[in-house]
């Protein structure tokens, strides 16, 4: 869709999820996966704990065991201690077997089912009679005429006290894991509502303001948040302007263009009633100067809210000065061709800088329709370079304004600048509002040996060579 002056319809702005959703929903799926790591990390933690504190029993009690064996007459002999087994008899409800075997591996006492394992490891699990068990080995080693070998002692418990205590272990990890993340929670909301504290006031200092409020929002907001307020506050400077530019141009039609038009219609009033035709003549002459002085003004006043306007609206670009230059003498040989026209003074090498070629142009009619009306022939129009600045310069052999006057020249309707019935001193206004929105200056000098300049001093872009 299109808007009528076939510009392309932005869509409006539409309502997405609040910050504090979509945070709340982030920091949700952060502390669920994260307790989901943390539930197996106590699984594994519980398991491997209580793995490691029955092995200790199961070794403790293969190697009291082991110790008891010895040799009688060329034979293993074991003679089992009852404290091997008392340790083992913390786990009640789990079954405790136990094998011993000499070097050619025949079975001296114990279960003949509980077989040594393959390999050399101290630990391994297997099945007995059914149920899973973990076996501990403790190998002794015996170098006698009489024996030469290792002796395996076995012993192996069932699971279920293990099962217990890995599931306690687990449980309580995972309770405290629990109360921790509800800890983790309740400050999380607590840092985003802190977080978003500043939003809020800045949320709140706008809606309290009145609708033509359109100063800078003062508000403390963190890093982050800085940049949008400063976005917000060149927004409502730019909406300012505009604002300023519409009030000033309403303002200044009712002010100004009154006086001129209540003249027409008197003049015109009279020559209505005027019978005598020297005299209509003069009343004609009159109301067509009056049209003349009438239409310079519209002229200023519109040109003056224009240049604001595209100051703000309109980008600049990479322009060559002497092209500006070339087109306002071409504009300006229509505007003032009953006078002597201004003689253009231009440099061989290009003059870059970053610009609006209509503004620039605006601005320099200005200039020349100044020094033209109030200044003395010779007149130039110049476009050179100076200390890193170009400069597009009017220079007249007039007198000029007072240098007691320069600073405030560029104000709107200053008197010294020109305010007579046949100006309205919006002149040097357009040209400061066009120097201004480049990033420029509006500059006076006296020229020898007499004389007077007024110039625009613009940024040079790549030295000025292009």
């Amino acid at each position: 869709m299109r808007n009528p002056d076939n510009s392309p319809e932005k869509a409006p702005a539409t309502r997405g999820r609040s910050l504090s959703v979509r945070l709340g929903v982030a920091l949700t799926l952060i502390f669920v996966l994260g307790g989901i790591a943390v539930a197996f990390a106590a699984l594994a933690y519980g398991r491997n704990a209580a793995q490691q504190s029955y092995d200790r029993l199961l070794i403790g009690a293969a190697s009291q065991i082991a110790r008891s064996v010895s040799l009688r007459e060329g034979a293993v002999f074991v003679d089992l201690p009852v404290s091997a087994f008392e340790l083992l008899s913390l786990a009640p409800d789990d079954r405790v077997v136990y094998a011993v075997y000499d070097a050619e591996r025949r079975l001296i006492t114990g279960y003949d089912a509980l077989m040594p394992p393959e390999s050399d490891a101290t630990f391994a699990n297997a099945d007995f009679a059914g149920e899973p068990v973990r076996i501990a080995r403790v190998q002794r080693l015996f170098a006698e005429r009489s024996y030469s070998g290792s002796v395996d002692v076995l012993v192996g418990q069932t699971t279920l006290a293990r099962d217990q205590l890995a599931a306690q272990i687990t449980r309580n990890a995972l309770v405290a894991a629990g109360i921790a993340g509800l800890i983790m929670s309740a400050l999380a909301v607590f840092a985003v509502r802190s977080a978003l504290e500043p939003v809020k006031r800045i949320e709140s200092s706008l809606s309290l303001r009145a609708p033509q409020d359109l100063t800078p929002i003062n508000v403390e907001a963190p890093r982050e948040i800085l940049s949008l307020v400063q976005a917000l506050n060149r927004f409502m400077a730019r909406l300012d302007r505009q604002v300023g530019v519409m009030r000033n141009l309403i303002g200044d039609a009712s002010h100004q263009l009154r006086t001129p038009i209540a003249a027409l219609r008197a003049q015109a009033q009279l020559a209505e009633e005027e019978a005598d035709p020297a005299r209509l003549r003069k009343i004609v002459r009159r109301i067509h100067a009056r049209s003349e002085n009438l239409s310079h003004l519209t002229d200023q006043l519109l040109n003056h809210a224009l240049i604001i306007h595209r100051a703000d609206s309109t980008p600049l670009e990479r322009l060559d000065l002497r092209m500006v230059a070339i087109r306002t003498m071409e504009n300006t040989d229509a505007l003032f061709a009953s006078q002597s026209l201004p003689q253009l003074d231009l440099p061989e090498d290009p003059v870059w800088c970053d610009g609006d070629a209509f503004s620039l142009a605006e601005a320099c009619k200005n200039l020349i329709g100044n020094a033209l009306r109030h200044g003395a022939a010779p007149v130039t129009f110049s476009v050179a370079t100076e200390a890193g600045f170009a400069r597009i310069a009017v220079r007249d052999a007039g007198a000029g304004i007072p240098e007691t006057h320069w600073k405030d020249a560029g104000t709107r309707y200053a008197r010294e600048t020109g305010v007579s019935p046949k100006s309205v001193g919006l002149g040097l206004a357009i040209v400061q509002a066009v120097a201004v929105a480049h990033r420029g200056r509006l500059e006076f000098r006296r020229t020898e040996p007499s004389g007077f300049e007024a110039a625009i001093a613009l940024p040079l872009v790549g030295g000025g060579e292009g």
